[in-house]
């Protein structure tokens, strides 16, 4: 079987090491069979011929602007089975102001109260047994930014975490919320993980372990 194309696009805002945290995961998609290609511009994703060979997009660009042909690019892209998956503000904090690309990755980050949080991520019992989470720890303990995503239905929501009320919060009861998720658009699959402002949060195992098979399901299937 030949190799499958992953393009990584890194870029927007420097607090989000974009570089740092791809790296990170470059080995991931190496050791999986991946040819890698690493831009850091968004004009690839109007480069018809490239996305269509193109089975995974891994995004890491926060904050933002899109131009028209560059979503529209990517967008068609999925829809036609290209996969696209990320972590963090570099795929729930990107390109504010573009609603179909909120829609097409299906949640955006909105908050992160009190800044650096202790909390807790907790796999959903229903869903153990997708081959994102399955076999790895049932919770994990976080002291980093707590994402609050707004998200929607079609979300298959793998990881969640709870914010819990606090001295001056404006919400009364607690309020859970995704953390990672996958879907499917079109012939495609996305991948998202609210996890990732550091990457020493990526580095913890289980995170580590749950974005490296994220990476690899939202791949275009080879079938």
């Amino acid at each position: 079987m030949s190799a499958r194309n992953a393009l990584v696009v890194r870029g927007g805002w420097d607090g989000h090491d974009p570089v740092g945290t791809t790296d990170l995961f470059l080995p991931v998609l190496r050791d999986a069979g991946f040819d890698l290609t690493v831009e850091e511009s968004l004009e690839v994703y109007a480069d018809e011929d490239t996305m269509a060979g193109t089975d995974l997009v891994v995004q890491s660009w926060t904050m933002g602007d899109i131009l028209v042909e560059e979503m529209h690019g990517l967008r068609v892209a999925v829809e036609n089975g290209t996969g696209l998956a990320g972590w963090h503000g570099g795929l729930l904090d990107a390109f504010r102001n573009a609603t179909d690309y909120q829609h097409l990755v299906g949640g955006q980050f909105v908050a992160h109260p009190g800044d650096l949080v202790d909390h807790t991520v907790d796999v959903r019992p229903e869903r153990a047994d997708h081959p994102v989470v399955a076999g790895l720890p049932s919770r994990v303990d976080l002291t980093t930014e707590q994402y609050w995503i707004q998200h929607d239905p079609a979300c298959d929501v793998l990881m969640t975490t709870t914010h819990r009320p606090r001295a001056g919060a404006p919400w009364h009861e607690p309020v859970t919320v995704p953390v990672t998720w996958t879907r499917r658009w079109g012939r495609g699959r996305v991948f998202a993980c609210a996890i990732g402002h550091t990457v020493d949060d990526l580095r913890d195992p289980t995170v580590h372990e749950v974005i490296s098979r994220g990476l690899v399901w939202a791949a275009r299937d080879p079938r």
